[in-house]
């Protein structure tokens, strides 16, 4: 029998687009194909605590203290490419294949998750620092389309201290 891929699916986080993430992470874990992935589901709560355990989604959903689940977390050391254990005895650690994240917002789309992926040297979907990053500022991306000379419709920008005044 060919070895189910370990896919980590990194959901929640510290934004203000928590819940929308709940709701995407969960349809991709019912996407995905349990005969060809083992699913490791990876939440991080609204003051930044990461968990990782099959109900992981549900105690997000409820809000609840992650009580004694136990906490574990991605360190940036390329030798481990795994999920860490915290405040354990001994190391545990759980190996990823790749990591799905799920992440909305800050810490999430604006390639912070993806830097901490690539200094660990675990494989993951989507866009990789750069693009991220790029992507969720919206007054750098609109000026390297105009650089690349890509049509644009008329706007007006604004950074948030500009509007605070107002």
């Amino acid at each position: 029998m060919k070895k189910k891929l370990k896919v980590g699916i990194i959901f929640g986080g510290r934004s203000a687009e928590h819940e929308v993430s709940l709701v995407s992470a969960a349809s991709v874990i019912n996407a995905l194909d349990e005969k060809k992935y083992e699913i490791i589901p990876i939440g991080i709560t609204l003051d930044g605590q990461w968990i990782s355990s099959p109900d992981a989604l549900n105690i997000l959903k409820s809000r609840k203290s992650i009580g004694k689940q136990p906490q574990k977390i991605i360190i940036p050391d390329p030798n481990h490419r795994s999920l860490i254990k915290l405040f354990s005895k001994k190391l545990e650690e759980e190996k990823l294949d790749v990591v799905f994240p799920v992440l909305h917002g800050t810490f999430g789309e604006d390639g912070t998750i993806q830097g901490l992926f690539e200094m660990a040297n675990i494989p993951y979907v989507g866009a990789g620092v750069l693009g991220s990053s790029v992507a969720m500022d919206k007054v750098v991306a609109r000026q390297l389309y105009r650089f690349a000379d890509i049509p644009l419709v008329k706007d007006a920008l604004f950074l948030w201290k500009d509007f605070k005044s107002l």
